[in-house]
């Protein structure tokens, strides 16, 4: 399941949970992300993923595929928010292949993916 999540108004931002359906996709996320194109001509998207990627089904993984294409020239940050290295290493490397900048953080980065996919700032040095 798809659910959103608190984030401020410039960002679209869900939560999975569980199994991940096309439904998911279809009810919950593109709306918002359609809407939020609509309204800023751009997409701040934040997606926490606290589930195994296998229980993503293969029709949502064709749904977010299509989210994708469908608003291919408005994406402009888009953080994923796991604790798997896999989706971090692919998300990293998506800003090679499309338009907009594509981030992957650990789970426990959770506010400061929040912050640099709402505002762009880059974190502190310690």
């Amino acid at each position: 399941m798809i659910e959103k999540i608190d984030a401020p108004e410039n960002v679209a931002a869900f939560r999975a949970k569980g199994t991940v359906t096309a439904e998911d996709y279809k009810n919950v996320l593109a709306p918002e992300v359609s809407k939020l194109a609509e309204r800023i001509n751009e997409i701040n998207f934040l997606f926490v993923i606290d589930t195994d990627i296998e229980n993503f089904t293969a029709a949502a993984w064709m749904q977010d595929a299509l989210l994708g294409l469908k608003n291919l020239g408005k994406w402009n940050r888009a953080a994923i928010v796991t604790d798997s290295s896999r989706a971090i290493s692919f998300t990293n490397g998506f800003s090679y292949l499309v338009p907009g900048e594509f981030r992957g953080y650990k789970k426990n980065d959770f506010h400061e993916a929040l912050r640099w996919v709402s505002t762009g700032e880059e974190p502190e040095n310690n």
